[in-house]
């Protein structure tokens, strides 16, 4: 399977989905361990995890020793199957080490062999804890976890060992623990002492282990199709609630717009009203008589007229001005603003500073073309409002949303389609 399409169908729905990272983990595990089963040893340092596996393996390939010895994942293929020592359990590691040992035991691992050294007594709560999810793990995707309990040899009075054992059952009533020696196991076989390599545990845990690892591909096989089906419906979910948030906000959109315009309708509609008076003129319309220098400083019937069509005119930009503030439209958009700030409004870029001719306000508000250029200026300018502007970015995000999702399940089905007829290592 090619690791690029892995990687990407991966990235894409962590995009979408981050708490899926786990999920995801789990899958590109089972894909890159390709035929090889993986055997995970887990359980606080130094009760002879590292032991076990030697000689669960046959060679020494992993170091021995009374300190802290594994402190990332150590992995050797032998016997056709991928051993996995992680670090160990304690409550004082560092935080890298936490991340590789959860990494070994809930990603990397098909079968999980719970080491825990008996010289030490009973589980510590935290060892408590981690086996009851272990054994939730397993009603939840059928991973095994087997229960080594190590250095019997340790524990020379049969008593005190039964004790020991009698406490950890009840700790763990599911676990049925394997009592082994890894030192007897080794002796034995170095001395040709059959017996007491039988005394050892250690063919006991071989067989209970070579049972559990003949259900490994089709436990594998339920893991994928449980992944596979969950991260569609994360995916179908999101769609769901993507497309359904995106239908909202378009609809708001268009009755917004709809609102502006019959809103503005009904304002402008006032206006004339209110105006119609004042374009109402006997037989001379003094507002066209001219001033002079001889009245200058007179009141005149021209100046009177002209007054109050500034004045209506005036009344008219607050009633419309209103309306554009209800509706989030307070000032010219940034590209449009000039250091004067009095006149950066949507008013005077669109109906100028003052009329004072009735000519100028019958073109304005009843010439038919004039209000429709009007209606659009006006318009123009909602949509560049920064609440309508906002809204778009939204819509704009949740349809570049919604692409990304279809695109991360046309990848994710494609994956799906490999995984069920091409397996092996990915090189």
């Amino acid at each position: 399977m090619d690791r690029t399409m892995l990687d990407a169908t991966q990235h894409q729905i962590l995009e979408l989905l981050p708490q899926t990272h786990s999920q995801l983990a789990r899958l590109r595990a089972i894909i890159d361990a390709g035929d090889y089963p993986t055997v995970t040893v887990i359980g606080k340092y130094n009760h002879g995890k590292s032991r076990l596996l030697n000689e669960l393996m046959g060679e020494d390939f992993f170091a021995v020793a009374d300190k802290r010895e594994t402190t990332a994942q150590t992995a050797h293929i032998q016997h056709g199957i991928r051993w996995l020592d992680a670090p160990g359990l304690d409550a004082a590691v560092a935080t890298r080490d936490d991340q590789h040992a959860d990494d070994a035991i809930w990603h990397k691992a098909d079968v999980r062999l719970f080491v825990h050294s008996l010289r030490e007594g009973e589980f510590d709560p935290h060892e408590v804890a981690l086996f009851q999810s272990l054994s939730q793990d397993k009603k939840q995707t059928g991973r095994q976890t087997l229960l080594v309990l190590t250095q019997v040899d340790q524990i020379p009075d049969p008593e005190v060992l039964q004790g020991i054992v009698h406490c950890i059952q009840e700790q763990i009533p599911d676990g049925n623990g394997l009592s082994v020696s890894a030192t007897r196991h080794r002796q034995g076989l170095e001395k040709s002492k059959p017996l007491l390599v039988q005394r050892s545990g250690i063919p006991e845990l071989q067989q209970a282990l070579h049972e559990t690892l003949k259900h490994v591909p089709e436990i594998r096989t339920h893991e994928k199709q449980q992944i596979f089906s969950s991260l569609n419906a994360q995916l179908n979910a999101l769609q769901h609630t993507a497309q359904t948030i995106l239908e909202q906000q378009t609809s708001l959109q268009q009755q917004h717009r709809e609102h502006f315009d019959r809103d503005l309708n009904t304002v402008l509609r006032k206006v004339c009203e209110d105006l119609a008076p004042v374009l109402e003129v006997g037989d001379v319309d003094h507002s066209l008589e001219p001033d002079s220098f001889a009245n200058m400083y007179k009141i005149t019937a021209g100046k009177r007229d002209r007054n109050r069509i500034q004045v209506a005119y005036s009344q008219a930009c607050i009633a419309i001005n209103s309306h554009l503030i209800r509706y989030g439209v307070v000032g010219l958009p940034e590209a449009q603003k000039t250091n004067v700030r009095s006149i950066d409004s949507v008013i005077i870029a669109v109906l100028g500073v003052s009329v004072k001719l009735r000519k100028e306000l019958r073109q304005m508000f009843f010439d038919a073309s004039s209000l429709n250029r009007m209606r659009q200026a006006f318009a123009h300018y909602f949509e560049l409002s920064s609440d309508r502007q906002d809204l778009k970015t939204y819509i704009a995000q949740l349809e570049q949303q919604l692409e990304a999702i279809q695109q991360a399940q046309i990848a994710l089905q494609d994956l799906e389609h490999l995984s069920q007829h091409k397996e092996g290592v990915i090189s």
